[in-house]
């Protein structure tokens, strides 16, 4: 390819989610679908832990924190995706791109620092309890949530910069649904090998690290689980944990293969599969994940509903 002028100067152009699958529209259909509930479900248990007292926790807090990231980071790439489909248009520009961009790799980035987080008030509500409220104070719990989303932004605000500032070829085309980083560099006409490492490294920062410190507060929290005699404790302590460890599993699996394996080692197929997964399915089951396990949410819906249907007897009554 000829090596064009400068840095992205015209629209990018997707050539969308697997170009050559059969059934596009049943996949497209069943993806809107996703976003749809991914949106429902994240903006109830936000709306719940918010209305009911009993969810003011820093367990609660941190939830909601995870759950707007979701929100932001479905609604980064699955309605430009969607909607490029219906209208068959597939363009962004450059701008636009960053933007998106910017918003990905923050909310990635910002989710494994807040997992990584949640795992260690697991730990101290688990194994230090008495002292739970003086170490998971208001003030610690909002400290540990502006670390997440300013660290997240910081990280993709200097990624991002330095993608954008790459010369390219006179190809547009973007081997994705969106404008993923290992994409956009297959665009470049300059060695991005030595940039490459320092994306490898940030993903050890982002994903290792964070994995070695969820891997400790868990097999502390187990052992102190292994050494209490009541089952009833230990059953309740390790509910408390179920979910989380279920959704640092869904996170955790996909951002490996996609920062820490060499693009090289897989398909371009391969990489929007699991960034499909990261982006559309891993938002959608964590509100499920977290109401169906957790009866404190379930009961402060159940109140809600109640307050629904009380509020309504009473209007028409009126």
């Amino acid at each position: 390819m000829r090596r064009g002028n400068g840095t992205l100067d015209t629209d990018l152009i997707f050539l969308g989610l697997f170009p050559n699958f059969r059934y596009i529209n049943f996949l497209i259909s069943i993806i809107f679908l996703s976003y749809v509930i991914a949106l429902a479900g994240n903006s109830i248990l936000i709306l719940l832990i918010w209305v009911d007292s009993r969810l003011h926790t820093p367990m609660y807090l941190l939830l909601s924190q995870l759950s707007a990231m979701d929100l932001i980071l479905i609604s980064t790439t699955i309605p430009k995706m969607v909607t490029d489909f219906w209208v068959q248009r597939r363009t962004i520009s450059q701008i636009g791109c960053g933007i998106q961009m910017l918003l990905y790799v923050a909310m990635t980035g910002s989710e494994c620092i807040l997992l990584t987080l949640m795992s260690y008030d697991r730990y101290v509500a688990i194994c230090n309890p008495l002292r739970y409220s003086v170490i998971m104070n208001p003030r610690v719990c909002l400290q540990m949530t502006a670390l997440s989303w300013v660290f997240g932004f910081l990280n993709a605000l200097a990624h991002t910069v330095h993608v954008m500032q790459f010369s390219f070829c006179d190809s547009k085309d973007i081997q994705h649904f969106f404008c993923e980083i290992s994409a956009i560099l297959k665009l470049s006409c300059d060695d991005t090998s030595i940039y490459e490492m320092i994306l490898f490294v940030t993903g050890i920062v982002f994903l290792l690290i964070p994995f070695g410190l969820i891997l400790a507060s868990y097999s502390l929290i187990f052992l102190r689980v292994f050494h209490m005699k009541s089952p009833e404790g230990q059953s309740k302590a390790l509910a408390t944990c179920s979910s989380h460890l279920t959704v640092v599993s869904l996170y955790l699996g996909s951002g490996v293969f996609l920062l820490m394996i060499p693009p090289t080692l897989y398909s371009a197929q391969q990489s929007q599969a699991v960034s499909l997964f990261y982006n559309a399915l891993t938002p959608m089951l964590n509100p499920i994940i977290y109401s169906l396990r957790n009866k404190e949410v379930l009961g402060a819906l159940r109140n809600v509903l109640r307050m629904d249907v009380s509020s309504q007897i009473v209007a028409r009554r009126v």
